[in-house]
């Protein structure tokens, strides 16, 4: 071991247990952990404002843990291409460690940090922490990246169980902490004042932060076997809720796979884990993803964008109860059911007819498990526009999709608690309702809860009008 510190530099790996990125540095000398906020780096893609709120208070767990174990956590803001090589100078660091990030705009930004340490005789050395494996590990027979889900799960699957996970060391020889750094508060991640505490209500349902993490991992193994028949109900706690942690690392999905293959039952679990992989997988190979179709025909289609029509359904005021409460959901929550947002994207995409691209730019602000792979290639799948997605034919009816999903209305009720007298046969479609069961529950459509955006057998008409338009184009 070096008397020279090693930077441990933090991105999306807020975490101590599982880091192969900090177990490296931490073997080669004193122990420097910098966060770098660099909103100019990722452009369009930096967190939203969701996940800038998760991120600020990740970030003071973080610093907390470190802190128990003796090393502080350096905070920077700005260039990190710059900042990183900049500091690894000013300390006399001969190596940066972190974890690999399938982002483009992080690969061209590690790509120049390691270029600026390699003129100064340094290194950046990356390590897939957050993945099952590296991207590039998962090949098919032809030595080329898979572009559907079922061959690239038996492929991951033929290479795992992962190593076990490796516990947070109970101390870290700490480097000197240079000046220069800034208070998290500086940072503004938090809500302006201006705007209000539009995140009030975020930690109802999750706790940022590694201890956090672990006991969401821990409530939900005891779960896991009833995962398959509860997952799909958005009124109950049958989800791990676990995306967020893993979104900003901190659980490692090998802590994750090891506490859910411990349980009956798993499989179907299993394979929520491999579908984020996966994900990454598409993002790393196919750097497009966030932004164009991965269909080259779907780049065409025939959508109608109309700024009304996306600000309701922003706003929960489709007139479609599951997928209003969805929306008022991720709007109070910072988070949405998962088969909620099945649900509400294909309204959006397919009977509203509005590109894919909006819905996945409000998810990126107001999800606080925004994650750029997870994101984009569940919009396209919605779409029918990615490699390995749902056929545009597929459409969601939102009537029937709450009566099998949310029977008792517990979920609607909740977030809409204007129908909350409704009765349930008439809850998803309050439309329909005779005039007296309406005026009995309270409720004026069109005053206190809207008509539907559009009729839901036009709606279907609509999407598949389109997918014939698109068709005869071809």
């Amino acid at each position: 071991m070096s008397d020279a510190p090693t930077l441990l530099w933090l991105r999306q790996d807020l975490r101590l247990a599982d880091h192969p990125a900090l177990l490296a540095a931490a073997a080669e000398g004193p122990l420097l952990p910098v966060f770098v906020l660099d909103g100019a780096a990722a452009g369009r893609w930096a967190p939203g404002g969701a996940a800038r709120w998760w991120l600020h208070h990740s970030l003071e767990a973080l610093a907390a843990d470190l802190a128990g174990r003796g090393a502080p956590l350096l905070l920077l803001r700005g260039d990190a291409a710059r900042l990183v090589p900049a500091l690894a100078w000013e300390t006399g660091a001969s190596a940066v460690h972190a974890t690999l990030m399938c982002e483009p705009w992080a690969r061209r930004q590690d790509a120049a940090v390691a270029a600026a340490l390699a003129a100064d005789g340094r290194r950046l050395s990356l390590h897939a922490g957050n993945l099952l494996l590296h991207p590039d590990a998962v090949r098919s027979g032809q030595n080329k990246p898979y572009g559907l889900y079922a061959p690239f799960a038996r492929a991951v699957r033929a290479q795992v169980p992962p190593m076990e996970p490796i516990p947070a060391p109970p101390r870290l020889q700490a480097a000197a902490c240079p000046r220069g750094g800034v208070a998290l508060a500086d940072l503004g991640l938090l809500p302006p004042a201006r705007e209000g505490d539009w995140a009030a209500a975020f930690p109802e349902m999750l706790t940022p932060g590694e201890a956090g993490a672990r006991e969401r991992l821990h409530r939900f193994r005891r779960g896991v076997a009833d995962y398959r028949a509860g997952r799909d109900s958005p009124a109950g706690d049958g989800t791990s809720r676990l995306s967020p942690h893993l979104r900003w690392g901190e659980l490692s999905p090998r802590q994750v796979w090891h506490a859910a293959a411990e349980q009956d039952g798993h499989e179907a679990f299993l394979r929520e884990i491999l579908w984020r992989e996966f994900s990454h997988h598409l993002l790393w190979h196919r750097p497009e993803l966030p932004d164009t179709a991965l269909r080259p025909a779907y780049a065409r289609f025939p959508y109608r964008p109309d700024a009304m029509r996306l600000r309701a359904w922003q706003r929960g005021l489709t007139g479609y109860p599951i997928v209003d409460a969805g929306m008022r959901q991720l709007w109070r929550h910072g988070w949405m059911h998962n088969r909620v947002r099945m649900v509400a994207g294909s309204l959006l995409v397919k009977q509203l007819l509005q590109p894919w691209q909006e819905g996945a730019a409000w998810f990126w602000d107001t999800l606080v498990d925004a994650d750029l792979g997870n994101n984009s290639t569940n919009w396209q799948w919605v779409a029918g526009s990615g490699l390995d997605a749902a056929p545009y034919f597929r459409i969601f009816n939102p009537v029937l999709q709450g009566r099998k999903f949310d029977p008792e209305g517990r979920y609607v009720r909740h977030f809409l608690p204007q129908l909350a007298r409704l009765p349930d046969r008439w809850l998803h479609e309050p439309w329909a309702a005779p005039a007296a069961v309406l005026r009995q529950a309270g409720l004026r459509l069109g005053h206190d809860y809207p008509h539907p955006i559009v009729e839901p057998a036009q709606g279907r008409a609509d999407a598949l009008a389109a997918l014939g338009e698109l068709r005869a184009a071809a």
